[in-house]
């Protein structure tokens, strides 16, 4: 896809996967609008939008906003959460509460920017041949194929995502929409800077190659070269060192 004069929706942009695809956007001269809870890193081609993206009314008004600044043509859903709990553990039974706000934040928080994007994506004239009006990649996780213990509400969560896309490329195919999904393994996020080197030594040692935790950065390339290869339509990719999670 032609990246001139475009502009891009990504979600959790202030941080981790969400500000390196940002970023990596923005230096390709797109017009990111960062949905976020907070401001990130500044460049002259982001803007951030204060968006809790479980509001359905706010993601489709932000999302609006963010179509005027250029035609909308790419969404990144990164925005998530991560939360650890057993379905049974010392203190009883997983709280559904819990699993309920892992659900909204995950699920819909990323079907609600999808179906918003799809339709502002819809009402703009094709950008290729192929009539292309729009891409979207949803945030999966190794975790949707093998979840270990105590990630039942994010396991189901992205396993959800991971359905949800390949659903969402065939009913926005007549559209010109692609939709595919990342799923990335083990990656360095602000999250993985609470964990000891010792912890952070085992996650490596599970990764075949290259043992180490992913970039951030590398999650946005591989979200460029989605965006850039107009064939790709309706996969969930992992991106993970050929990573396969164990129980614990």
């Amino acid at each position: 896809m032609d990246l001139h004069n475009t502009s891009a929706i990504v979600t959790g942009a202030a941080s981790g996967l969400g500000a390196a695809t940002a970023l990596a956007l923005a230096e390709r001269g797109v017009a990111v609008t960062g949905f976020d809870l907070r401001a990130g890193a500044t460049h002259d081609n982001i803007e951030y939008v204060e968006v809790d993206v479980t509001d359905a009314q706010a993601v489709r008004a932000a999302v609006a906003q963010a179509a005027e600044r250029a035609p909308l043509r790419i969404a990144v859903n990164c925005a998530g959460i991560c939360p650890s709990a057993r379905i049974m553990g010392r203190k009883g039974p997983h709280d559904p509460q819990v699993f309920a706000t892992t659900i909204n934040v995950n699920l819909l928080g990323t079907f609600h920017v999808l179906t918003s994007a799809a339709e502002a994506m819809s009402q703009l004239e094709p950008a290729d041949a192929d009539g292309q009006r729009g891409v979207i990649i949803n945030t999966a996780s190794v975790a949707a194929f093998e979840g270990q213990v105590g990630q039942a509400a994010y396991a189901a969560s992205k396993g959800a995502v991971h359905a949800l896309s390949i659903t969402a490329a065939r009913d926005l195919a007549s559209l010109g929409i692609r939709v595919n999904a990342i799923a990335p393994g083990v990656v360095a996020t602000p999250m993985m800077e609470q964990i000891t080197p010792e912890f952070r030594a085992q996650l490596e040692a599970t990764v075949q190659f290259p043992p180490r935790l992913a970039k951030p950065e590398e999650f946005a390339h591989l979200a460029l070269s989605i965006i850039d290869n107009g064939y790709l339509n309706g996969e969930t990719i992992r991106l993970d060192g050929a990573l396969r999670m164990p129980p614990r």
